[in-house]
């Protein structure tokens, strides 16, 4: 398969890794910051890799779906856009897969996490609240990652019902609040933990990236699995989706 990879920062030299030691990938192209980009650049591409930033990505969005050539996205901070991506997507008839983390690692711990919340959901003993530490480069604040966490918390949990990602200097958390916090620290890959406590435990569930080549390989992983299904059904596609068939 024949990749074209949009952004050269250090998770699209990462995939670029992946897939120079793959005997089944080979990068068609490699777009940076300065390259023009238009659907005529992502020709003979089986799949492109987005790796940017939130505002370089929606710039580039509508080459990228002219292009015809399914997306995996691993660009993060555009939560507030993405019933407008859905929908263009859509309007497009071809594909693009998001998750803000490709790491098979990250989703296991993710859908462990979900788990969790659902068993205590039903007991008011037990209170829960998610934090995530990155590298002081790390635009967005929280995390992709986290914030998707806490979606899948409060879908799950049933008592918790709004995100707080700052503590609130003049009143206590509310029962009903999620507080999502966020450390920005020296080069740390990123580390997402779940805290769950009621007066007699205290349950931690956490993941910590050794590296980038977990969410570099995922990403590479994600792409072969969207070409498939944009041969067959053509759509806007997450990691949920990715998991549910290789879990059957």
């Amino acid at each position: 398969m024949k990749y074209t990879l949009v952004g050269n920062g250090r998770m699209g030299q990462q995939v670029q890794a992946v897939i120079d030691n793959s005997d089944e990938h080979e990068i068609h192209n490699i777009l940076d910051v300065d390259a023009a980009i238009t659907p005529e650049v992502f020709q003979g591409s089986d799949v492109i890799i987005d790796f940017t930033v939130r505002d370089a990505f929606l710039s580039n969005l509508p080459a990228l779906l002219a292009s015809g050539v399914p997306v995996v996205v691993g660009t993060t901070g555009w939560d507030d856009e993405m019933q407008n991506v859905r929908s263009r997507v859509r309007d497009a008839g071809t594909s693009l897969m998001y998750s803000a983390n490709f790491s098979l690692g990250v989703n296991v711990f993710l859908r462990t996490v979900r788990e969790a919340a659902r068993m205590i959901g039903p007991f008011e003993q037990f209170d829960i609240a998610f934090s995530e530490e990155h590298h002081i480069r790390k635009a967005d604040y929280p995390s992709g990652t986290a914030l998707r966490a806490a979606e899948m918390i409060l879908e799950a949990h049933g008592r918790k019902k709004t995100i707080l990602s700052d503590l609130p200097g003049d009143r206590r958390i509310r029962p009903d609040e999620l507080q999502v916090s966020a450390i920005r620290l020296g080069s740390v890959f990123g580390k997402h933990t779940a805290h769950i406590n009621s007066e007699f435990d205290d349950i931690v569930i956490s993941h910590t990236a050794r590296s980038r080549q977990g969410f570099a390989g995922g990403a590479v992983e994600a792409g072969r699995w969207l070409a498939g299904k944009h041969a067959e059904t053509p759509g806007f596609y997450t990691m949920d989706d990715f998991l549910d068939e290789m879990l059957g």
